[in-house]
């Protein structure tokens, strides 16, 4: 497992969603749960949305994560309690991108992260 560090990392995720599900994704997604919430910030997740893409039926996450272990916080986040439900609910709605990838709670990952290939900050 890597101890690679990155402060300040911002994060840009890709999954398909099942058409079908448009309107209750949006729905659950108007008033998260507050466990759900609050992992966010115990996780250092910061300015985090989700947009999606009709033409391709897909959600695109991006974040900025403000901790100095990502590694360490993304596995401490899979296995938290308060995270469970949630994604069991979610993962229903969702196609994974990522090759063998059983739900969110796989260390493979459930939504496939993108490389930043450009960035402009002012």
């Amino acid at each position: 497992m890597s101890t690679e560090k990155h402060p300040g990392k911002r994060i840009c995720q890709i999954i398909k969603l099942k058409p079908e599900y448009l309107e209750k994704y949006k729905e659950c997604h108007q008033q998260i749960w507050k466990p759900v919430a609050e992992n966010l910030t115990k996780y250092h997740i910061e300015d985090y949305s989700i947009h999606y893409s009709p033409q391709f039926g897909i959600l695109i996450a991006t974040m900025k994560y403000t901790g100095d272990n990502w590694e360490k916080d993304a596995e401490a986040s899979r296995n938290d309690p308060g995270n469970f439900e949630w994604w069991q609910m979610t993962d229903e709605m969702q196609e994974t991108l990522v090759e063998g990838s059983t739900g969110s709670r796989d260390e493979k990952g459930w939504w496939l992260n993108l490389e930043e290939v450009f960035r402009f900050d002012h």
